[in-house]
């Protein structure tokens, strides 16, 4: 005991005296920690189960009757920061709900390959036309951030998106499409035959061959090789006639243009907040096409489910944020609707203590939060998670998510709420140098690596199981 209240003085003062580095996004701040909290591994709690899971008491009723029953599908929305954007955490979770209670289909998915950021490798997104991507952490809140919590914009027209199911266990059979304000920017089509998807093709020349000209002396004009001419044009020999032409292909990049004629558009119906297709066959392939009769286009993202009973797991997760950058745009939540969802769970914490958010001020934004869900659907049942330990400045134990673990186990009551404590379940506020030795973390002692996030969703599911079995032994 002795030793241990030494070595805590000790880490007061080196944490005290200390100028720390925000590394969460990259976008470094110096924060400057002045005090230490108890580690929450020292509180006697049950071992790794929800606290409050009374809460979430309507959410496990209907599971059961998915279990005994198979005859609905229960729906999960696990919202987040860069820890859900990846689908790791959440994506462990998916898998071992949907290997106990049947696969009901992914959720929601977003093409992030097209706004240049990490996602979900289970839906391939291609597309001929450039976008702009625009994260809710950004200031601006002119811009169409709504379900994906990242504005996906493009200007240009006559473009294509190919949806394509990678993981075959997830090709779908209803797609509801979301977009800002319900606003029809594109048709969904299926396509007669293949197309091959891609933002830029060689741009080309028809060249009229000329009395004495060879193809060596039209390839250097061009700047390309004779093979390349040849290949384009399908010749076996190195002749060719005056007056015949020739498609050159040059080293400049073009647009690929894709004709509309090459689609089948499908008959889309509209609900209070999407547009939605319905197949009795399963898709593997689909395509957004560009609407006539706008400047830009934009598009929150798609919900992608098949026909049978079981779980969907929607995982939204945005690099950076914060419980106040979902807030700040409403289309958020009028578009959370979308997904139907019976149970919500709110994964955010991490970036708020590497942007010195006191814990007064990252309860009021989560609190905020919660309201904002609520006031669209008022039945909905909330987990929370607390934010994993982490290191500041690779070095330094990051006292604030300790001290936000603690205030929401102490309100989960008055909240309504479930919460899961997956700062005490990862090891408390010194367990980050060990995490690290076992793989568990990457190099900068905030970011989990792949085996440790797969290791959160574990946890999860095991606490999640653990509270649903004693839910069956009071029925």
């Amino acid at each position: 005991m002795y030793r241990k209240i030494i070595a805590l003085f000790i880490l007061f003062f080196q944490v005290s005296n200390a100028q720390i580095i925000d590394s969460t996004d990259f976008e470094s701040t110096e924060v400057v920690i002045d005090t230490v909290m108890v580690d929450s591994t020292t509180i006697d709690l049950p071992k790794n189960e929800l606290v409050n899971a009374e809460a979430i008491r309507s959410f496990y009723v209907k599971l059961l009757q998915l279990e005994q029953l198979k005859d609905c599908k229960l729906r999960i929305v696990h919202i987040g920061d860069s820890h859900i954007q990846a689908d790791l955490f959440s994506g462990k979770m998916r898998a071992l709900l949907q290997e106990e209670f049947g696969n009901g289909g992914l959720g929601f998915s977003f093409p992030y390959n097209l706004a240049k950021t990490n996602g979900n490798y289970a839906i391939k997104y291609s597309s001929n036309a450039s976008f702009e991507g625009y994260r809710n952490i950004y200031k601006d809140t002119t811009k169409p951030v709504g379900l994906s919590g990242i504005a996906l914009e493009s200007s240009v027209k006559d473009f294509v998106i190919q949806i394509t199911a990678r993981d075959k266990q997830y090709a779908f059979q209803t797609v509801k499409l979301v977009t800002p304000n319900k606003t029809r920017f594109f048709d969904m089509a299926t396509a007669s035959k293949d197309i091959v998807i891609t933002s830029n093709v060689p741009k080309k020349s028809i060249h009229k061959i000329k009395s004495g000209e060879t193809l060596s002396t039209i390839a250097s004009k061009y700047h390309v090789t004779v093979l390349a001419i040849k290949s384009e044009n399908g010749l076996r020999s190195n002749n060719i006639l005056a007056g015949k032409t020739l498609r050159i292909p040059l080293k400049e990049m073009e647009q690929k243009h894709i004709s509309r004629k090459e689609f089948i558009p499908l008959m889309l119906l509209e609900d209070t907040a999407s547009w939605n297709y319905y197949s009795d066959e399963i898709i593997d392939t689909l395509y957004l096409v560009a609407n006539d009769g706008f400047s830009s286009y934009s598009l929150n993202g798609l919900i992608l489910e098949n026909n049978l009973p079981g779980v969907v797991y929607s995982a939204i997760g945005v690099n950076g944020a914060k419980a106040s950058d979902y807030n700040r745009f409403p289309m958020f939540f009028n578009q959370l609707t979308a997904l139907e969802s019976d149970l919500v769970v709110i994964s955010l914490g991490t970036n708020e203590s590497f942007d010195k958010r006191n814990t007064s001020e990252y309860f009021e934004q989560l609190s905020a939060m919660i309201q904002n869900i609520r006031s669209k659907q008022p039945a909905v049942s909330i987990v929370l998670t607390t934010p994993p330990p982490s290191l500041f400045k690779q070095k330094y134990p990051n006292t604030l998510v300790a001290d936000y673990a603690k205030k929401l186990r102490a309100t989960a009551i008055a909240q309504n709420v479930a919460v899961w404590d997956m700062f005490q379940e990862l090891g408390g506020l010194f367990s980050v140098p060990d995490n690290y030795k076992k793989g568990l973390m990457s190099r900068d002692k905030v970011h989990y690596s792949k085996a440790g996030y797969e290791k959160q969703g574990q946890l999860f599911f095991e606490a999640f199981m653990k509270n649903y079995e004693q839910f069956k032994e009071t029925k």
